[in-house]
């Protein structure tokens, strides 16, 4: 019956997973609705838990993934290809740097790039510094930087890289599933392989529709502070509209048209945001604070890398590095299938070194840049933004309080909300083309599917953000962080997983000797 539906549909999809994902979608959306509080308690007591009791496995098991990926990239299997021997990349070096910032971070740059190092400027992490001196400024932009660099690259190479080997080299489909082939073999296909996909759909739904609302929030503060658009569920609702418009477009026409134009697009604009603030800025003061940042993020990766606040048992880490580590977690499915569609041919050198050095020293440079020039408005232009950030709690207008100390305020705010819009859009269109493949097993699928994924997911963001308000914007934040759990355990799974694999083509002979030297 199920079956014979989405056929009807004109859907080509596996039926079980996409018609079990939608129908709890549904359930989930409308009991956010109806009983927003006791979804909010539930999952908040649950995520609270998570952070509380495993947080200090999440700080390790990500600085392990870390170091499994520098080892496999320096290791004799560095050589092989994600794809046949032969294979070349699909996409040029620019290009295919554009499409997996764009769906990875970029929106978050927009969002914390201001936010961020002026909360922890406010209020230093470890507290054992002065606020707001030179070396909270200095821890600021340690943490920032580690919560923004590496690490966080690191969540989505992980999973990118094995989902590139087992579809582009053992000729497996685009699912979350496929990295337990080793262990399960046709298993894959069966119920367990089933639901480990059905929890990915709903990771990324609710995921990437939290991003939306976040992303909606931050639009509306900037049209208000622009235009004095209000800030209201009406206005909200319009803007996700747009939004989803816009992404369904995109999807609709490919990967090689919407996607990667608007990608490419973006970073050109989020480049030129940057050169403005770093030209009319205090250029040396952020010239010499961009080297001098690098130096203080190297320093300092070793030991936060490992720190879990065990002396002083604030409860910070767990509110923010653990809090972040479990969402991202919960984008890996999504964003790392959106990586290894556009990487194939890539060696797993070249993939590594590429999706984890590129994208963290343009974290070091944007971060340094809108970092440092806060802290030079608190220290010698008037301040405001600590108040705006976190006295007021006003994170989504953060970018639009600091451009005000800028010419042409109106016009590069303007393109801002552009920018914003733009690396929103460039997220929902992403995860659209990867529910899709999750749901369906490969990219090629009729447009249909991928228009409905993307509405799907405009109509969850909206439904939550304007028929519940906050709190239901908070349950949902909630919620991603419990989807966020099995995925940590898959990408241990994941490790063992690849070496195995490859240890066997190995002693096959698949892997010719001078692929892994």
């Amino acid at each position: 019956m199920i079956d014979k539906l989405t056929k009807r549909m004109g859907f080509r999809t596996d039926p079980v997973i996409f018609t079990v994902s939608v129908v709890l979608v549904i359930v989930f959306v409308a009991s956010a609705i109806l009983f927003t509080e006791a979804v909010d308690t539930g999952f908040g007591a649950v995520s609270t838990w998570i952070m509380d009791k495993l947080g200090w496995l999440y700080i390790l098991g990500v600085t392990t993934f870390l170091g499994f990926l520098i080892w496999i990239a320096l290791s004799r299997y560095g050589s092989v290809r994600l794809g046949p021997p032969n294979s070349e990349p699909e996409y040029g070096g620019l290009v295919w740097f554009c499409m997996l910032f764009a769906a990875g971070i970029g929106s978050i740059l927009m969002f914390w790039g201001v936010a961020e190092p002026i909360s922890h400027f406010a209020d230093p992490p470890k507290q054992d510094v002065p606020p707001e001196s030179a070396a909270a400024a200095e821890e600021a932009m340690a943490f920032t930087l580690y919560h923004f660099g590496l690490h966080t690259w690191t969540i989505f190479c992980l999973p990118a890289l094995a989902f590139g080997y087992f579809v582009y080299r053992k000729g497996l489909p685009f699912r979350v599933s496929s990295v337990f082939h080793p262990f399960l073999g046709d298993g894959i296909h069966g119920p367990i392989g089933r639901a480990v996909d059905i929890v990915a759909v709903l990771g990324t739904l609710f995921g990437v529709s939290v991003t939306i609302g976040l992303g909606t929030m931050q639009i509306n503060s900037g049209l208000n502070e622009l235009f004095g658009v209000p800030e209201t569920r009406l206005t909200q609702l319009i803007l996700i509209t747009v939004v989803t418009a816009v992404a369904v477009t995109s999807v609709a026409t490919g990967l090689d048209i919407g996607i990667k134009w608007l990608s490419s697009i973006n970073i050109i604009m989020a480049v030129s945001l940057l050169v403005f603030v770093f030209v009319t800025g205090s250029t040396v003061y952020l010239a010499r604070g961009i080297i001098e940042t690098t130096g203080i993020y190297l320093d300092s990766l070793v030991s936060l890398a490992f720190w879990n606040d065990t002396f002083g048992d604030t409860g910070w880490q767990g509110s923010w590095t653990v809090f972040y580590w479990a969402w991202t977690i919960t984008w890996s499915p999504f964003v790392g299938i959106f990586i290894a569609r556009i990487s194939r041919g890539r060696t797993i050198r070249e993939f590594v070194i590429g999706a984890l050095a590129v994208p963290t020293g343009f974290s070091i440079i944007w971060f340094s840049v809108f970092g440092l020039s806060s802290f030079d408005i608190e220290w010698n232009q008037g301040g405001g933004l600590v108040e705006r950030v976190v006295v007021d709690e006003d994170v989504p207008g953060a970018l639009f309080a600091f451009l005000t100390h800028y010419p042409l305020t109106t016009l590069v705010s303007a393109v801002s909300i552009l920018i914003v819009v733009i690396f929103f859009t460039t997220s929902s269109d992403s995860a659209s083309l990867v529910v899709d493949m999750l749901c369906s097993g490969s990219p090629a699928s009729p447009t249909r599917q991928r228009v409905f994924w993307g509405v799907t997911e405009g109509v969850v963001a909206a439904t939550v953000l304007t028929a519940s308000g906050v709190g239901g914007l908070d349950a949902l934040q909630q919620t991603i962080i419990v989807f966020g759990l099995p995925f940590f355990v898959i990408a241990f799974i994941m490790m063992a997983g690849l070496v195995r694999s490859l240890k066997q083509e190995a002693a096959a002979g698949v892997i010719k000797i001078r692929d892994v030297q």
